[in-house]
């Protein structure tokens, strides 16, 4: 157990122990997770930040028929297609360090 020596004005020095912190010990999350609302007729959706958004596949299956499903990502509608687009883009290298996008940078510099 670690301890640091502190002054106190009226008792001189005194050693108080110190809680050392787990390095390993994980940090709450800052971002809500997303929720799985069900309705009795089995419609499914998954909502985060009170916004119908999914990564993982459909956000709203209606009645729970998967071919009736609707793809949206933080509220905005997006037909299979747009959503596996933008949810392929979502990882990977930025623009600018790409080497392909480099010669269409007007401030890079090598």
């Amino acid at each position: 157990m670690l301890a640091k020596l502190f002054w106190i004005p009226n008792n001189s020095f005194v050693y108080l122990p110190i809680k050392q912190r787990n390095m390993s010990e994980k940090k709450p999350n800052p971002f809500p997770k997303s929720k799985k609302l069900s309705k009795p007729d089995g419609t499914i959706a998954y909502s985060w930040d009170g916004k119908l958004h999914n990564w993982e596949g459909p956000a709203l299956i209606p009645e729970g028929n998967t071919r009736k499903a609707e793809y949206y990502l933080y509220g905005v509608q997006m037909d299979k297609d747009t959503w596996s687009e933008t949810r392929r883009q979502r990882e990977g290298v930025p623009y600018y360090k790409n080497q392909s996008m480099k010669s269409q940078l007007t401030d890079y510099r090598n």
